[in-house]
């Protein structure tokens, strides 16, 4: 189920990411939702859906970290 754009994405991580972010996790998902399709390609007994969704914020948390006040700030 890959998105279609940004604001597609869960609620969870809508809500919370800034835009640049929501593009990175839209983007990640998608590519990691093609390229774990085969279950044999996964760890563990992980999902599509839950395997896309780790890449997805493992993609952010590589640009962006969460500050005190909550909310996702881009690293510097």
């Amino acid at each position: 189920m890959p998105y279609n754009n940004r604001d597609d994405i869960p609620e969870s991580a809508r809500k919370v990411l800034p835009p640049h972010a929501r593009t990175i996790y839209k983007e990640a998902f998608n590519d990691a939702w093609e390229e774990y399709r085969n279950p044999s390609d996964r760890r563990g007994n992980s999902s599509r859906e839950e395997t896309a969704h780790a890449v997805a914020w493992k993609a952010v948390e590589s640009k962006y970290k969460k500050g005190d006040d909550g909310k996702w700030h881009p690293k510097h």
